[in-house]
């Protein structure tokens, strides 16, 4: 038996060259990896001399040989293969081991295009594509964590079809990736990132139990190790519609740096916010927003989860909770709680992927767009409108309620005050309409909306938003702008006394 193996990635190769020559197996190698193993004492014969045939252009060309892709491709079972290969001299090579030139690495560390050219690995995909092509008869490996599962089943006979068909289904992921991501680089380098094709690849997770309903399959992938790095289960398993909720809540709550800030979110819309001085404060304001939708909602808490304010989210029913870092006292606070899920993501605060794009399907594709976000100039550069001028106070609830509002579903209004979220109207067909619902909400709730700041993530096309703010005390407005009734709009400010700003930056989230 007779195995190639040529790796960039060098962790474990040793072990598992060393592995197959014990069990017999010729080794094959070229490079540095042929170079390594024989550092380390194990019997490898270099592919050139195998070939018979010099490496050429600096490497370029030196797996691309009849030798090799005809000692992968033939079939062992065929007669005719067989005696083609015995007229032609070409032994058998029954184990491909690759894993590819690291291009990712390589634009990451320069923007050399000559340096990253020669880092995309030509003899690697065609290695891996013919050994999976071919997997009845060839094992092709591809990840570092299959090394001793192989070896495993070497020594006991038990490399069946099944296990031969999950490493050739993993070959061509890896190589479908690998296109991918130089495909997508090149966009990005020569076309600003919106090419002829995008490609969206991520490796998984975990599956959820379903989808969004019972009858769905459902599973979380990831980019770039995100979740792997930065999500770990403390209690219970994380849903679909968990995950999405978290998304939220994690994107709202990272929102204000290292601020004390907590979220609550229900179906991917805030229903409470606040920034306090801790965060034990903040919760406590950001539920008095809506503790009705709270209940069965998803926390997000840029800290620490400590004893007491596990005991102070213990009082109502959440169902998922993600916070920076959790103690175990307040981890034990819980323990009874059998639906309850905490997350951490072992850090003092919360991080977030910050991907660059942004999808959303659509029936028959999807379409794709750079990724919204509140730009830190936004508020800084935002023009008064009126003749009133917003206090300290205020414009520092302004920055609150304008960021919630770019997180939630349009049409959308949200009201701050002292640093929380003490309305919000979302998902309404009418602005006006969300307006209304926001202050109706506040009412129910006993709260005072007097003297707080009300924030709209796409300009009022009408004054009749600014009437409803006066009435129940609203000080300061902050809009885009960009209606062609804006003079109406600064008008009724300036008849109510109302502070009004305009960003100039609309903020629509469907």
């Amino acid at each position: 038996m007779r195995a190639l193996i040529s790796v960039s990635d060098k962790d474990g190769i040793v072990e598992f060259a060393s592995g197959l020559a014990g069990l017999g197996w010729e080794i094959l190698s070229t490079g540095g990896t042929y170079k390594l193993l024989k550092e380390n004492g194990i019997n490898a014969t270099e592919v050139s001399e195998y070939t018979a045939s010099p490496e050429m252009f600096e490497g370029r060309v030196k797996t691309l040989h009849p030798k090799i892709h005809g000692g992968i491709l033939h079939k062992r079972d065929d007669a005719n293969h067989m005696a083609q290969a015995a007229a032609n001299g070409i032994g058998g090579i029954d184990l491909v081991c690759v894993n590819l030139y690291p291009f990712k690495q390589t634009t990451i560390r320069t923007d050399d295009f000559d340096e990253i050219i020669e880092n995309i690995d030509i003899g690697g995909p065609a290695m891996l594509r013919s050994a999976a092509k071919n997997f009845k008869d060839v094992l092709v490996v591809t990840d570092i964590l299959d090394y001793d599962e192989i070896l495993t089943r070497l020594k006991e006979g038990r490399v069946d079809v099944d296990f031969r068909q999950s490493l050739m289904i993993k070959a061509y992921e890896h190589t479908a990736a690998y296109d991918a991501m130089i495909a997508n680089y090149m966009n990005e380098r020569f076309n600003g990132g919106f090419g002829a094709s995008k490609f969206i690849i991520g490796s998984k997770v975990f599956d959820t139990r379903y989808g969004e309903n019972p009858h769905q399959k459902g599973a979380l992938y990831e980019f770039e190790y995100f979740f792997t790095n930065n999500f770990r289960a403390l209690k219970g398993e994380a849903s679909f519609n968990n995950l999405t909720d978290i998304n939220g809540a994690l994107m709202l709550a990272t929102s204000f740096d290292e601020a004390p800030a907590v979220a609550i979110i229900k179906h991917a819309n805030p229903c409470g916010f606040a920034v306090k001085s801790t965060l034990l404060e903040s919760y406590t304001e950001a539920l008095k927003c809506d503790p009705i939708s709270a209940y069965g909602g998803v926390v997000a808490i840029n800290g620490t989860l400590d004893k007491a304010l596990a005991e102070k989210i213990n009082e109502i029913y959440v169902e998922v909770i993600l916070a920076a870092n959790v103690t175990d006292e307040a981890l034990a606070v819980f323990e009874a709680k059998k639906r309850i899920k905490i997350f951490t993501q072992d850090n003092k605060f919360l991080v977030r992927a910050n991907d660059k794009y942004d999808f959303r399907r659509v029936d028959g594709g999807f379409v794709y767009q750079e990724r919204d976000e509140v730009k830190d100039d936004e508020l800084k550069n935002m023009k008064q409108m009126g003749k009133i001028s917003a206090t300290n106070e205020q414009l520092k609830d302004a920055d609150i309620a304008w960021k919630v509002a770019a997180l939630t579903k349009s049409n959308c209004v949200v009201y701050a005050k002292n640093g929380a979220v003490v309305a919000i109207g979302m998902g309404m067909t009418s602005r006006v309409d969300a307006a209304r619902a926001a202050v109706a909400k506040a009412k129910d709730m006993g709260l005072d909306l007097s003297g707080c700041v009300l924030a709209s993530e796409a300009f009022f096309p009408f004054r009749d938003s600014i009437d409803i703010a006066n009435e129940v005390g609203v000080k300061c407005v902050i809009e885009p702008g960009g209606s062609i009734r804006d003079d109406e709009v600064i008008k009724a400010a300036n008849e109510h006394k109302i502070a009004l700003y305009f960003t100039g930056v609309r903020h629509f989230l469907h």
